[in-house]
């Protein structure tokens, strides 16, 4: 059984997660199928924006956390890098040598990273400091 307090906070992770990448990932299709912006560069842009709308978001609403904030942007950003990471290498991998279609490998990327970016917000991000407080 779930503990209700990392359900709610899961919960409200997704829809954080949901309303900014369906956002982002609309920009992410008019820069790199419209503008013609190189998908992995479209990719680079679009992360960066939401780094920062989601760590607001989430310290916030998601995970209430009360702790230091500036400890825990720059343990958001590290999540956020790696998250960056695995995603680049989900399309270097996938679509520069398997020649999937950029699109619906960035659509199956956010899934992957956003589950892994859970586990480490809620672990490490905004609870390392015994600070955080469950919502």
């Amino acid at each position: 059984m779930i503990e209700p307090a990392l359900r709610r906070q899961f919960v409200r992770f997704a829809i954080v997660g949901v309303i900014s990448n369906a956002l982002l990932y609309i920009v992410y299709l008019l820069l790199a199928r419209y503008a013609g912006l190189e998908p992995k560069l479209a990719m680079t842009l679009v992360y960066a924006g939401g780094v920062i709308m989601s760590f607001v978001a989430n310290r916030s609403w998601s995970f209430g956390h009360s702790g230091i904030a500036r400890r825990a942007f720059v343990r958001y950003v590290a999540t956020s890098a790696f998250g960056y990471l695995l995603n680049l290498a989900l399309l270097v991998v996938l679509v520069d040598r398997a020649g999937m279609p950029h699109e619906g490998v960035q659509a199956g990327a956010i899934v992957i990273v956003a589950v892994c970016t859970f586990l480490l917000s809620r672990y490490w991000v905004f609870a390392a400091d015994g600070l955080s407080r469950t919502v």
